[in-house]
């Protein structure tokens, strides 16, 4: 694990990626009353299962404050979760519903929202710590689940191995130092729309997430 003083979380107002910092600015104008900040962690911090996205999505959880809220790809991700016993109560796309997650965690690689989905490279390796952080504060962690092969890069990366250490690609699945991880295409409009990942793939990682914990 790659040592850091950082905390688990980044401050809501974090100062260290001007383009991002930026993109808050102008969003504060264009969304009046939405987060516009760094996204904290959601769940359950004694859980054994770990979920990596890549970044906020704008009027997801940039506008929200909760990680995969109010937006299409929270609708993949927390319906699953409620069908494979990760998660309870009601998805209902706002901070103040009775979703809760059960025995997981979910987080995102870069905790602030980036222009167009895509942060820089940069700006991956200045957050990095706190994901770094956020993952050694797991006390129970055993399998990760990352959305995509830009957050498996970052969470190889942040438990200090190389990127080219786990196996890309859909339902790969590997040993990170004490952990498992589990790829999965990210669960966005554009994948599913395109039915590059159907709801079928999608649930079959994380059914294989729950075998793994027993």
């Amino acid at each position: 694990m790659t040592s850091t003083t950082y905390p688990p979380e980044a401050p809501s107002d974090c100062p260290l990626c001007p383009r991002l910092v930026a993109y808050r600015a102008a969003n504060r104008l264009s969304i009046p009353g939405g987060f516009n900040g760094a996204v904290a962690s959601f769940g359950d911090e004694n859980g054994r299962l770990a979920i990596v996205g890549l970044a906020p999505g704008r009027m997801g959880a940039n506008r929200t404050g909760r990680p995969f809220t109010g937006d299409g790809a929270g609708i993949m991700l927390y319906d699953t979760l409620l069908k494979t016993g990760f998660a309870a109560g009601r998805y209902e796309a706002r901070p103040d519903d009775s979703l809760r997650l059960v025995d997981c965690i979910i987080t995102n690689a870069v905790r602030c929202a980036p222009p167009g989905n895509k942060p820089e490279t940069l700006e991956e390796a200045t957050c990095r710590p706190f994901l770094a952080s956020r993952l050694a504060a797991l006390p129970r962690l055993k399998v990760i689940v990352t959305l995509g092969d830009v957050s498996r890069r970052n969470v190889l990366k942040a438990l200090g191995l190389k990127a080219s250490a786990g196996v890309p690609g859909h339902g790969s699945e590997f040993a990170a130092g004490p952990y498992t991880v589990l790829n999965s295409y990210h669960c966005s409009r554009l994948n599913t729309n395109t039915g590059r990942l159907t709801g079928e793939m999608f649930e079959a990682v994380f059914r294989r997430a729950r075998e793994l914990l027993g």
